[in-house]
């Protein structure tokens, strides 16, 4: 019998307790759970499923740790903990990754159409504005891992000519990929509409700063789902007032909840959505922690390692 720490919050063992149990026994894998932060005999402990909210700060009790699973996509909270040696796979969840399909899809749909106008409209003002195709409208994807393949194979699937960008090389069906500075450079002055899908690592924090805010074209949408800190906010705020930028659409925030006097939730240029773009979703997340335990189990390479020196 296998011994597995959750580590997080009780609601997080109400999200997976039935679930968890239920789908290691259909794998075959007896299993004893522990939610203590530091329980008996932590060297015994052979998986520790963690959430990025947990107060683990110390992982070197747990000598026999064969993995530590991350139950969100993000790991920049657990990735430079000094003291985790174990394996750390991040979670790749089909409903995690289908739901940040379809926010983006709706808030890109929204602003390619311009939606917002004919809903906050106050009055009996007939000014008929038909909308480009979409094929007539470039956009941009920063980041280019499993969100951000999916949330360009959606959008080109629509007509969107997209371009994708990773900070290394990438191949990916129907999108112009690019990669590097340069490449950066070519990838914002074409993106009419931008989306933010990058890990936040120290390469990529305030990436969008003033001086990339200005590659873009007058009046680009910024939509952000992926990290609050890759934006510069007094640069977006600066770039929103000249109207350099037209519309910021943002999920994550560098203080998370975002708070009440932060000039974000005032600016009519700015919508405000409270990180719910996407989320881990037990029902399809159980299924990734439980295939990388029988690896584990098995000997066999785990899923969606974390790479220690990218941070991701």
């Amino acid at each position: 019998m296998i011994r597995v720490l959750i580590s997080g919050q009780p609601e997080d063992w109400d999200d997976f307790g039935d679930l968890l149990p239920a789908a290691l026994l259909d794998a075959g894998i007896e299993a004893e759970f522990i939610q203590e932060r530091m329980p008996r005999s932590p060297e015994t402990i052979d998986y520790i499923v963690y959430a990025p909210w947990s107060d683990m700060k110390d992982f070197s009790p747990f000598k026999g740790a064969k993995a530590v699973l991350n139950l969100w996509a993000g790991v920049e909270n657990v990735v430079t903990n000094e003291t985790l040696t174990a394996p750390l796979a991040r979670m790749v969840d089909p409903g995690l990754t289908a739901g940040m399909v379809e926010w983006c899809v709706a808030h890109t749909l929204r602003h390619h159409l311009g939606i917002d106008r004919d809903i906050c409209r106050r009055d009996a003002d007939w000014d008929p504005c038909v909308p480009l195709l979409a094929h007539e409208r470039p956009l941009t994807i920063l980041g280019l891992g499993v969100l951000g393949r999916a949330v360009g194979g959606a959008l080109s699937g629509l007509g969107f000519p997209v371009t994708g960008w990773s900070r290394s090389g990438k191949d990916v069906p129907g999108m112009t990929c690019l990669s590097g500075e340069n490449g950066l450079v070519e990838a914002l002055r074409t993106a009419e509409l931008l989306i933010l899908l990058l890990p936040l690592t120290p390469a990529t924090e305030e990436l969008m700063n003033s001086e990339r805010f200005a590659l873009l074209p007058k009046g680009a949408i910024l939509i952000n789902p992926g990290r609050g800190p890759l934006i510069d906010d007094d640069a977006l705020l600066a770039a929103l007032d000249t109207g350099h930028i037209a519309h910021a659409t943002l999920d994550v925030f560098r203080e998370e909840p975002l708070p009440s006097d932060h000039p974000f939730w005032a600016h009519p240029g700015v919508t405000v959505t409270p990180h719910i773009a996407s989320a881990t979703r037990p029902e399809t997340a159980v299924g990734v922690i439980v295939e990388n335990i029988r690896r584990g189990e098995a000997g066999e390479p785990l899923l969606h390692l974390v790479d220690r020196r990218s941070g991701y």
